[in-house]
């Protein structure tokens, strides 16, 4: 489909893998983004260094990208010398952006918030489950027992008046603290440097530092960015702080944790791990991580996935109705935002 070009809108072209495309439009999302903005033939394209996608980036004020779109270099913003504007239908901006999209004027935006959603929702099922450590004991469920014992070596499954240690109050990482309160009796401590007191407070948790947060966690859940001041900032000092029977859960990046000091805690039996995330991703064979029986591995799934996507275009074509009407955006990422990003 092409809509008609007029005057009166701006030139769109949509960037991102075939499949992701389809994921995001079906017929009524093209059409009230052809309502928004022109869309010249072609609309869309996966690449920005064939001729024909040149020609079209050459006239585009506004970049609609997702998964699969190649990076704004340098060169590829100099192609581009009327773009205003890149939606990023989304969560991260990191595979699309890099010091060189802060070198204009540009109006960026994320759907990092919408995404936030069922990646909270998927924390707050995986810290229940770590609360029972389900996952363990559905392993054992299908080979050890001959009929219903209880459970040793596990710790107290519960999820009652448990302590759950929150590193980053992030947006997802604010979104589990309040799905949390649903929990009876629970206690949420974050640590983040960056968070306001008041606002955790609000939220129903306590703000302490991490050494402080980790010998009292049932269960630590990670929210915090991928930067160099973030890499392995769990390693076997921390993982050391936590109490027998705890459960690591990561949905954040795998370059939080240090992968060989997990494996070597979670080996002995004294800990627990659930992992969205993984560092590699996805993990070599041969990862440790991968054999051991007190870790569960899920392949980067806690993010949109099939319908949820739809809830990302929502989140892009509102913003895109904002930026459009002259009214300013909800979600723009700046250059000094972008590298507390995730």
């Amino acid at each position: 489909m092409t809509a008609t070009v007029t005057a009166s809108r701006r030139e769109a072209l949509v960037v991102m893998e075939r499949e992701v495309f389809a994921a995001h439009f079906d017929r009524d999302r093209l059409d009230r983004l052809a309502a928004l903005v022109a869309l010249p033939d072609p609309i869309w394209t996966d690449e920005l260094d064939s001729p024909r996608a040149r020609a079209r980036l050459a006239t585009a004020e506004v970049l609609i990208t997702s998964w699969g779109a190649p990076k704004l270099t340098a060169e590829r913003l100099a192609a581009a010398p009327r773009l205003k504007a890149v939606f990023h239908a989304a969560g991260s901006i990191r595979a699309v952006a890099d010091d060189n999209l802060w070198s204009r004027d540009l109006v960026v935006t994320s759907a990092a918030d919408a995404n936030a959603v069922p990646v909270a929702e998927y924390t707050l099922a995986a810290i229940i489950f770590a609360g029972k450590k389900a996952p363990f004991l559905a392993a054992d469920a299908r080979t050890a027992y001959q009929g219903w014992t209880r459970p040793q070596g596990f710790g107290d499954l519960s999820n009652f008046r448990r302590t759950i240690g929150v590193v980053g109050f992030s947006r997802i990482g604010r979104r589990v603290v309040d799905l949390l309160q649903t929990l009876e009796d629970v206690t949420v401590l974050v640590a983040d440097p960056q968070a306001d007191p008041a606002a955790v407070a609000a939220a129903g948790a306590e703000l302490v530092e991490l050494g402080q947060l980790l010998p009292r966690a049932d269960v630590l859940s990670l929210h915090a960015p991928e930067n160099p001041s973030t890499l392995h900032m769990i390693g076997a000092a921390e993982l050391a702080q936590l109490p027998d029977h705890a459960t690591v859960v990561n949905t954040a990046r795998g370059s939080l944790i240090d992968s060989a000091a997990l494996a070597a805690e979670c080996r002995t039996g004294r800990l627990f791990a659930i992992l969205d995330v993984t560092d590699p991703e996805p993990l070599p064979a041969d990862s440790p991580l991968r054999s051991v029986p007190n870790v569960m591995v899920t392949p980067h799934i806690a993010g949109s996935l099939g319908t949820e996507i739809h809830r990302l275009t929502d989140h892009m074509l509102a913003e895109l109705t904002r930026w459009v009407a002259g009214e300013p955006v909800h979600g723009r990422i700046t250059a000094d935002a972008f590298p507390l990003t995730a």
